[in-house]
């Protein structure tokens, strides 16, 4: 016979009944998240990251020409906050679509405080 999720305390000897349940609930944590960025350059076009933007992040023209935008003052700009794996896979995802088109844009992802 399984036991119930729960424990029960073995009643006295006494005519008092004193039983405690208690519901046993494992402590779940959320797991990390990550950031991904991307990081500017001298040599890849702007319009290129754009695209990179829309296809890989599934943001609309404006939203991506915005970040570009970000990337291009400040050097640096947070482009989404994911998961490990899926921070990973779009990491790997921007790096290789860049390297194919000979363009040297950085993707890097960084866990998030």
């Amino acid at each position: 016979m399984l036991k119930p999720p729960y424990m029960m305390s073995k009643p006295s000897d006494g005519d008092d009944d004193t039983s405690v349940i208690v519901d046993v609930k494992p402590k779940t944590k959320r797991p990390p998240l990550y950031k991904v960025l991307l990081l500017n350059d001298d040599y890849t076009p702007m319009e290129f990251v754009v695209h990179v933007l829309e296809r890989f992040f599934g943001l609309n023209h404006a939203q991506a020409f915005e970040i570009m935008l970000t990337v291009h003052k400040k050097g640096v700009a947070v482009v989404g906050v994911f998961s490990h794996e899926i921070a990973e896979t779009k990491v790997g995802q921007v790096m290789d679509f860049a390297r194919r088109h000979q363009h040297p844009l950085q993707c890097t992802m960084e866990k998030e405080d």
